[in-house]
């Protein structure tokens, strides 16, 4: 590896002494270090990212992380996670091992981990991806939606709930675990749906293959109304659909490459997590 794209979460880095830290120890080695510009929303300004990157390096938390993956997903840039907040799943090198981390990287000693993401598809031919989950939920006021949601063109099932979670084996430890989904190892590859707040009994989630397509209509609401729903990526991006509209969603042609330094694996780190420290 030659050259780094270094992205910093500037509320976990304020001063950026660690993103300098982080800088001189690259440049020291002579590599080549770009430093990621953002707007005023924090968001990495893609148009400035270097044709040439090798690796990019993370300072900040999960979320950080996640961000990255999906602005790269499409080149397969490895991905190396500082971090910077509470105990993570993804950023696993801790800033008192940054020297120690940096060496091994620049060695080639390390290992890379494939993570799969999903992409959404509309009616509209856009599309976006996700690390973590792709997530329809209600837009306004609080009331239950209604939703069809199919397997490979099949009618799984109707749903009235406060939404809907489609989680990829990274985001089973977020949003779907909360919402009482199961927790599946990382580097596997299939799909978790998991409803929210559904009302009905013994409405549980499913687990599909990864090749599966997963296809969400939009229902009517209560007397025949128009409904209004959000499709949210990872959190972030938003599309606004509607009564009759679908999203489509299926695995993602691309992965997100992990760069893995330590030899603390996936239960260790999900054992740390359920003791809280």
């Amino acid at each position: 590896m030659e050259s780094f794209f270094i992205v910093t979460n500037d509320g976990k880095d304020p001063d950026f002494s660690v993103t300098d830290r982080v800088k001189r120890l690259l440049l020291k080695a002579g590599k080549t270090t770009y430093l990621c510009r953002k707007d005023e929303e924090k968001r990495i300004v893609r148009e400035t990212i270097p044709e040439k990157i090798d690796c990019v390096i993370v300072i900040g938390g999960d979320g950080s992380l996640i961000e990255a993956a999906r602005v790269f997903h499409a080149r397969e840039i490895p991905i190396l996670g500082i971090n910077m907040g509470t105990l993570g799943y993804l950023t696993e090198v801790e800033v008192n091992d940054i020297d120690e981390a940096l060496i091994r990287l620049i060695k080639g000693d390390y290992a890379l981990e494939s993570r799969m993401m999903i992409e959404g598809a509309f009616e509209d031919g856009s599309r976006d991806v996700a690390l973590n989950d792709i997530v329809v939920s209600r837009k306004g006021v609080l009331r239950v939606l209604h939703f069809k949601l199919y397997v490979n063109g099949e009618l799984l099932n109707s749903y009235e709930a406060d939404g809907i979670i489609i989680s990829t084996p990274t985001g089973s430890t977020a949003y779907n675990l909360s919402a009482g989904g199961p927790i599946v190892e990382p580097t596997a590859s299939m799909i978790v749906i998991t409803p929210i707040c559904s009302h009905a009994l013994n409405t549980s989630s499913i687990v599909l293959s990864a090749e599966d397509e997963i296809v969400i209509e939009i229902g009517r609401g209560r007397n025949g109304t128009v409904e209004e729903v959000f499709t949210t990526f990872d959190g972030a991006d938003m599309v606004s659909l509607k009564t009759g509209e679908r999203v489509i969603i299926r695995r993602s042609s691309a992965d997100t490459k992990i760069v893995k330094l330590s030899n603390i694996g996936f239960l260790e780190i999900l054992r740390r997590k359920m003791k809280g420290n």
